[in-house]
């Protein structure tokens, strides 16, 4: 049974509902294929600052607290978020106020003033932002990963940008950005929950406005030269944060249902082969995952670990152990079973709401241009073999390039760059 609805207004803009008629909420979205890729050089960060500027005020809301307030006075929920390839801007409220949300959502996005006093206030905010991934080294470590992976392009820039840049930017760095990528063809507008009467209505008023108008598209991805697959950040700490990666399959690829199940047995959950190796039997660390991260155009596959400093090459021959082994053996089928009733069960948790059906349906019609229903997916899932999750592994891991981030007090990377060519 499908769950999703579209529709597209006069002007290019989809809108994708899934009704929930059974809740008396809605969570209202607008989610754009705009976000840190579609930057330039000189407008490092301006995705990510831009979010924070919608909600510094519109000419009929004129400050940031104008806005809360009404937010407020509907018990609702907004907030907003940045990525490599999307940005998302939401409001939860009960759904006899959906029409307040909506309002709101549109106001902002259409009519925030960027006043350059405000613009200049939120500086120091970013550069707060900034300090404080520097001061979180499990959340830092995901950066220097990218530039090892992408180096000096979109993909390989911190969605926050540089303090160079976010001090430069002016009210024509925002207003240049968001007309060029803030077009009707790049957005979508996602409503779950009781959806309520006249919704094609109300946002034909609000957004019908917008002019269409061709957009082009962001660079693509190119891989940069061989270099060091190792990149430290030298830092003084009491662990030691890695990710051990490879480059993977972009968004769309055929086999990402057994690359999701790949990820489970690896490092998906407290019985994973990383979780029982790296924490339970040999005591490396605290935390110990594997992942995928897909763009449209570009991928990679990863394990992450917080590990002790003092063992931090036994913690990284560990990973890479792991990783060999799943490649050599096919996955017992007790363990892809295990595997697929995770990943099965993970996903229909994140369908228990309104705001995670919806959101899931967005990612999907922003970046692919269609949604998987549900029932699909986990039909999917239920096709894949042992023998394909093995051939990924191949695929991946056999005499493919190994790339290391490393967040810790170390300045040798010829010391890693043995252990991965070992």
């Amino acid at each position: 049974m499908a769950i999703f609805e579209k529709t597209q207004l006069q002007n290019g803009i989809r809108v994708l509902t899934a009704p929930f008629p059974q809740v008396g909420s809605v969570s209202c979205f607008v989610m754009l294929a705009a976000g840190s890729r579609y930057e330039t050089p000189d407008s490092k960060g301006i995705a990510h600052f831009a979010e924070h500027m919608f909600f510094k005020g519109t000419e009929r809301r004129p400050t940031a607290r104008t806005i809360s307030t009404e937010i407020d006075a509907i018990g609702g929920e907004f907030n907003a978020f940045t990525g490599k390839e999307l940005t998302g801007y939401y409001v939860r409220c009960g759904t006899e106020t959906r029409d307040t949300a909506l309002d709101v959502l549109a106001d902002m996005l259409l009519h925030s003033k960027f006043d350059e006093t405000e613009i200049a206030k939120e500086k120091g905010v970013i550069l707060e932002e900034m300090n404080v991934y520097l001061d979180t080294p499990q959340r830092y470590v995901g950066n220097v990963y990218d530039r090892l992976l992408y180096a000096d392009q979109p993909l390989g820039w911190d969605i926050l940008g540089t303090r160079e840049t976010v001090e430069g930017a002016s009210r024509e760095t925002f207003t240049s950005y968001l007309d060029t990528w803030y077009r009707p063809e790049r957005i979508v507008v996602g409503i779950g929950g009781r959806i309520g009467d006249g919704l094609t209505e109300k946002l034909e008023k609000l957004l019908g406005g917008i002019e269409p108008r061709p957009t082009g598209n962001a660079s693509t991805v190119e891989l940069p030269p061989d270099a060091s697959p190792v990149l430290l950040h030298t830092k003084a700490s009491e662990q030691a944060h890695l990710i051990l990666g490879v480059r993977g399959y972009p968004i769309g690829h055929p086999s990402r249902y057994a690359l999701q199940l790949l990820a489970v047995v690896l490092g998906g959950g407290m019985s994973s082969r990383l979780f029982t190796e790296v924490r339970e039997r040999r005591g490396l660390g605290y935390y110990v995952h594997a992942g995928n991260t897909a763009y449209t155009d570009a991928g990679t596959f990863y394990a992450s670990a917080g590990v002790d400093v003092a063992r931090v090459d036994e913690a990284i021959t560990t990973i890479l152990g792991e990783l060999r082994k799943i490649a050599e053996e096919p996955v017992p089928a007790e363990e892809l079973e295990k595997a697929r009733g995770y990943a099965k069960g993970r996903f229909v948790l994140r369908l228990e709401s309104p705001q995670g059906t919806i959101q899931y349906g967005l990612r999907r019609e922003v970046l692919e241009g269609e949604i998987e229903e549900p029932d699909e997916l986990l039909r999917q899932l239920d096709l894949v073999t042992a023998e394909d999750v093995q051939r990924v592994a191949r695929d991946l891991f056999e005499g493919k390039r190994l790339y290391l981030a490393l967040v810790g007090p170390f300045d040798e990377p010829e010391r890693f760059e043995r252990l991965l060519a070992a």
